[in-house]
Protein backbone atom coordinates (compact mmCIF):
# COMPACT_ATOMS: atom_id res chain seq x y z
CA UNK A 1 0.00 0.00 0.00
CA UNK A 2 1.33 3.49 -0.80
CA UNK A 3 2.02 5.93 2.00
CA UNK A 4 -1.12 7.64 3.26
CA UNK A 5 0.64 10.69 4.63
CA UNK A 6 3.73 12.53 3.52
CA UNK A 7 5.77 12.36 6.74
CA UNK A 8 4.31 9.71 9.08
CA UNK A 9 2.08 6.67 8.61
CA UNK A 10 0.62 4.40 11.28
CA UNK A 11 1.28 0.68 10.92
CA UNK A 12 0.62 -2.60 12.72
CA UNK A 13 2.99 -5.52 13.27
CA UNK A 14 1.54 -8.83 14.40
CA UNK A 15 3.77 -11.43 16.06
CA UNK A 16 1.65 -14.60 15.85
CA UNK A 17 2.83 -17.29 18.29
CA UNK A 18 1.79 -20.96 18.20
CA UNK A 19 3.50 -24.02 19.75
CA UNK A 20 6.55 -21.99 20.83
CA UNK A 21 7.08 -20.66 17.30
CA UNK A 22 6.52 -17.23 15.78
CA UNK A 23 5.24 -16.69 12.24
CA UNK A 24 7.54 -14.64 9.97
CA UNK A 25 7.49 -13.61 6.34
CA UNK A 26 10.37 -12.86 3.98
CA UNK A 27 9.19 -9.58 2.46
CA UNK A 28 9.55 -9.53 -1.32
CA UNK A 29 10.20 -5.78 -1.76
CA UNK A 30 12.37 -5.26 1.34
CA UNK A 31 14.22 -8.60 1.30
CA UNK A 32 13.88 -8.84 5.10
CA UNK A 33 12.30 -11.24 7.59
CA UNK A 34 9.39 -9.45 9.25
CA UNK A 35 6.24 -10.17 11.22
CA UNK A 36 2.87 -9.92 9.53
CA UNK A 37 1.73 -6.33 9.23
CA UNK A 38 1.19 -3.22 7.20
CA UNK A 39 -0.41 0.21 7.04
CA UNK A 40 -3.53 1.17 8.96
CA UNK A 41 -5.96 2.37 6.31
CA UNK A 42 -7.92 5.58 6.77
CA UNK A 43 -11.19 3.79 7.59
CA UNK A 44 -9.65 1.33 10.08
CA UNK A 45 -8.76 1.27 13.73
CA UNK A 46 -5.53 -0.55 14.72
CA UNK A 47 -7.33 -3.77 15.74
CA UNK A 48 -9.20 -4.09 12.46
CA UNK A 49 -5.99 -3.35 10.53
CA UNK A 50 -4.07 -6.02 12.47
CA UNK A 51 -6.75 -8.67 11.89
CA UNK A 52 -6.98 -7.77 8.18
CA UNK A 53 -3.21 -7.80 7.66
CA UNK A 54 -2.85 -11.17 9.41
CA UNK A 55 -5.57 -12.69 7.20
CA UNK A 56 -4.25 -11.15 3.96
CA UNK A 57 -0.62 -12.03 4.58
CA UNK A 58 -0.99 -15.51 6.08
CA UNK A 59 -4.51 -16.87 5.58
CA UNK A 60 -4.93 -17.01 9.36
CA UNK A 61 -7.62 -15.51 11.52
CA UNK A 62 -5.92 -14.46 14.73
CA UNK A 63 -6.82 -13.32 18.21
CA UNK A 64 -4.94 -10.25 19.39
CA UNK A 65 -3.51 -10.66 22.88
CA UNK A 66 -3.54 -7.82 25.35
CA UNK A 67 -5.60 -5.79 27.72
CA UNK A 68 -8.87 -4.20 26.69
CA UNK A 69 -10.06 -1.70 29.29
CA UNK A 70 -13.71 -1.99 30.30
CA UNK A 71 -15.90 0.81 29.06
CA UNK A 72 -19.53 1.64 29.56
CA UNK A 73 -19.58 5.04 27.91
CA UNK A 74 -22.02 5.36 25.01
CA UNK A 75 -20.20 5.80 21.73
CA UNK A 76 -16.91 4.47 23.12
CA UNK A 77 -15.26 1.18 22.21
CA UNK A 78 -12.11 0.21 24.05
CA UNK A 79 -9.29 -1.19 21.91
CA UNK A 80 -6.73 -3.82 22.83
CA UNK A 81 -3.55 -1.97 23.68
CA UNK A 82 -0.54 -2.82 21.52
CA UNK A 83 2.22 -4.59 23.45
CA UNK A 84 4.76 -2.05 22.20
CA UNK A 85 4.96 1.10 20.08
CA UNK A 86 7.90 2.25 18.01
CA UNK A 87 8.76 4.76 15.33
CA UNK A 88 11.07 3.70 12.54
CA UNK A 89 12.55 5.58 9.62
CA UNK A 90 11.51 4.42 6.15
CA UNK A 91 13.38 7.12 4.22
CA UNK A 92 14.99 10.50 4.88
CA UNK A 93 11.53 12.10 4.80
CA UNK A 94 9.18 9.37 6.01
CA UNK A 95 8.59 7.41 9.23
CA UNK A 96 6.19 4.76 10.47
CA UNK A 97 4.68 4.67 13.94
CA UNK A 98 4.34 0.94 14.57
CA UNK A 99 1.76 -0.63 16.86
CA UNK A 100 3.18 -4.02 17.81
CA UNK A 101 0.75 -6.78 18.78
CA UNK A 102 1.06 -10.35 20.02
CA UNK A 103 -1.51 -12.77 18.60
CA UNK A 104 -2.42 -16.43 18.42
CA UNK A 105 -4.06 -18.23 15.48
CA UNK A 106 -7.71 -19.22 15.85
CA UNK A 107 -8.51 -20.61 12.39
CA UNK A 108 -7.27 -20.93 8.84
CA UNK A 109 -4.28 -22.51 7.15
CA UNK A 110 -0.98 -20.72 6.63
CA UNK A 111 -0.47 -19.75 3.00
CA UNK A 112 2.15 -17.70 1.21
CA UNK A 113 0.99 -14.34 -0.21
CA UNK A 114 3.25 -14.67 -3.26
CA UNK A 115 2.68 -11.12 -4.50
CA UNK A 116 4.16 -9.74 -1.26
CA UNK A 117 6.46 -12.43 0.16
CA UNK A 118 9.14 -14.90 -0.88
CA UNK A 119 8.58 -17.18 2.13
CA UNK A 120 6.48 -17.67 5.25
CA UNK A 121 7.47 -19.91 8.15
CA UNK A 122 7.03 -20.73 11.80
CA UNK A 123 10.29 -20.13 13.69
CA UNK A 124 11.45 -21.27 17.11
CA UNK A 125 13.83 -19.13 19.16
CA UNK A 126 16.74 -21.23 17.80
CA UNK A 127 15.52 -20.79 14.21
CA UNK A 128 15.77 -17.00 14.53
CA UNK A 129 19.57 -17.30 14.57
CA UNK A 130 19.64 -19.33 11.34
CA UNK A 131 17.42 -17.19 9.08
CA UNK A 132 18.93 -15.91 5.87
CA UNK A 133 19.09 -13.07 5.31
CA UNK A 134 19.51 -12.34 9.03
CA UNK A 135 16.69 -10.33 10.57
CA UNK A 136 17.18 -6.95 12.20
CA UNK A 137 18.04 -6.86 15.88
CA UNK A 138 14.76 -5.05 16.61
CA UNK A 139 12.61 -7.70 14.90
CA UNK A 140 14.59 -10.46 16.60
CA UNK A 141 14.05 -8.82 20.00
CA UNK A 142 10.28 -8.58 19.42
CA UNK A 143 10.21 -12.24 18.29
CA UNK A 144 12.07 -13.37 21.40
CA UNK A 145 9.87 -11.24 23.66
CA UNK A 146 6.68 -12.61 22.05
CA UNK A 147 7.92 -16.19 22.42
CA UNK A 148 8.86 -15.57 26.06
CA UNK A 149 5.58 -13.88 26.98
CA UNK A 150 3.38 -16.34 25.06
CA UNK A 151 4.87 -19.53 26.54
CA UNK A 152 2.38 -22.40 26.61
CA UNK A 153 -0.10 -20.31 24.64
CA UNK A 154 -0.75 -18.03 27.62
CA UNK A 155 0.22 -14.38 27.81
CA UNK A 156 2.52 -13.69 30.77
CA UNK A 157 4.34 -10.51 31.61
CA UNK A 158 6.84 -10.57 34.43
CA UNK A 159 6.78 -7.18 36.10
CA UNK A 160 10.06 -6.21 37.74
CA UNK A 161 9.76 -5.56 41.44
CA UNK A 162 9.99 -1.92 42.25
CA UNK A 163 12.11 -1.00 45.22
CA UNK A 164 11.16 2.31 46.80
CA UNK A 165 13.85 4.94 46.56
CA UNK A 166 15.48 5.99 49.81
CA UNK A 167 14.23 9.33 51.08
Amino acid sequence: MPHLHEKIDFTVAIFVVHNARVLLILHRKLGKWLPLGGHIELDEDPEIAALREAREESGLDVELIGERPPTTEPGTRALIAPRFLDIHRISDTHEHIGMIYWARPVSGDVRLATEEHHDIRWCSAADLEQLQPPMSNAVKWYCQKALEEMRNGEFRVEHPSHTPRPA
